[in-house]
């Protein structure tokens, strides 16, 4: 009878370990479990730990709530200016609603993704070339918009999209490259010639200015001709001043005048 007993207690204790063992569901921290009991959504969600449930009635679904990042393949179309490009992105969004993402769409992630390359493709025609090279923070929130839409209504919260590269053809690049060695040759032609405009000033200032003091202008023979010696290997000519020659002009006139004035020493008039 005790043996009896012993064994009914064993079987007993087995159909426990077994039931508990096909009871018990751990739901990890980054999830939330949605219980279905007969197909329909049962009580609360369960929260991270150890769950029991009804075996073969109840059926336990995970829902990671952690960010997912999904790239979005890229995508080929034409911008408003009639240029053709490939465009590709990344989409970073979260669950926020278990249920909904589980009841109202079957695979939350593919509809994510498609709505994410539709998305991508209608910014594509409604921008121009320029602002998907240079404009991209106001091209992201537009798309972050229209991805977030419809997602909301899918227990689903877009935080950030990047639009990643923008690939042009080659004929594009090559002109693209061409008009920025244009813009460059023209902005360094325009720097030249303000140069050029400025050293014209500035040699005219110098220029009054040394006309004014005849010393000046020959301080700055000097230090000209002192700049030229300090190379080597150089055969310096020096001009002579102009205003040594007036001077000597000067000293030779008045001994002109005195010997054509002069008299013979006979005492007669002074020769014609």
């Amino acid at each position: 009878m005790l043996q009896d007993l012993l064994g009914a207690l064993a079987a007993l204790g087995s159909v426990g370990v077994v039931y508990l063992a096909m009871a018990a569901r751990v739901v990890k921290q980054y999830e939330r479990g949605v219980l279905f009991r007969l197909g329909r959504v049962s009580g609360h969600v369960r929260d991270p730990g150890l769950n029991l449930v009804i075996p073969f009635v109840d059926r336990l679904h995970k829902v990671n709530m952690q960010i997912v990042t999904m790239p979005i393949p890229a995508q080929e179309g034409i911008t408003r200016d009639n240029v053709t490009v490939r465009v590709d992105a990344v989409v970073y969004f979260r669950v926020v609603d278990s249920v909904s993402a589980l009841v109202k769409v079957e695979d939350y992630k593919f509809a994510v993704s498609q709505m994410a390359q539709t998305s991508l493709r209608s910014i594509i025609g409604k921008s121009e070339l320029d602002d998907l090279l240079s404009n991209r923070e106001k091209l992201n929130e537009g798309l972050e918009l229209m991805i977030d839409s419809p997602a909301v209504g899918w227990g689903i919260q877009v935080d950030r999209v990047e639009i990643k590269d923008v690939s042009l053809p080659d004929a594009m690049k090559r002109s693209m490259a061409r008009q920025a060695e244009a813009d460059r040759e023209r902005r360094a032609r325009i720097i030249n010639a303000d140069a050029e405009l400025q050293a014209s000033k500035k040699l005219a200032e110098a220029a009054a200015q040394m006309s004014d003091q005849p010393a000046a202008l020959q301080l700055r023979l000097l230090q000209t001709v002192m700049a030229v010696a300090a190379e080597k290997n150089s055969t310096l000519v020096l001009p002579i001043p102009v205003e040594l020659l007036h001077f000597l002009e000067r000293g030779q006139q008045p001994e002109t005048g005195q010997q054509q004035l002069a008299p013979h020493a006979d005492g007669g008039p002074p020769s014609g």
